[in-house]
């Protein structure tokens, strides 16, 4: 199996920041703030550096479409909106809920941060289903990077 680097490299980036949020839940339930604040930071960086991989590869290589049968493909399209509404969604808890921690906003901090950990162990999970579905349990079909798609070619 010759699985692409830069898709790999993302989804271990989004899979670490969902184990990270969950040991800085942990570390919070156990009344160790500085192991949980750096944990949740640890957290907070993985999930950018997945961002930034992500993007970059998206505008200079291009997204990968669905390579499964066709019978499938509304389903797994229906899915892949479903986990970039969570992923959006959790991105902007999660910048939130780090403001509020950053603010020493405590009270709405510990209101909103279960919630977002919910929401991001989500983004973890249909991320990796998202990465099966499309590099391990399909081939990929067809990569356009953005300047392809605008310039042609």
């Amino acid at each position: 199996m010759n699985l692409p680097i830069l898709p790999t490299i993302s989804t271990f980036f989004i899979v670490l920041s969902a184990v990270l949020v969950a040991i800085g839940w942990a570390l919070i339930k156990q009344k160790k703030i500085d192991a949980h604040k750096k944990t949740m930071i640890a957290a907070a960086i993985s999930a950018l550096l997945f961002f930034i991989i992500y993007v970059s590869r998206t505008i200079f290589i291009g997204n990968t479409a669905f390579g499964g049968p066709d019978d499938i493909k509304i389903y797994y399209t229906i899915f892949l909106i479903f986990h970039i509404t969570l992923a959006t969604t959790g991105a902007v808890f999660g910048l939130v809920t780090i403001y509020l921690g950053y603010k020493n906003n405590i009270k709405k901090h510990r209101k909103i941060g279960p919630i977002t950990s919910v929401i991001w162990f989500f983004v973890g999970i249909t991320g990796v289903a998202v990465y099966l579905l499309l590099y391990v349990f399909y081939s990929g079909g067809a990569t356009t990077s953005v300047f392809k798609a605008i310039l042609g070619g």
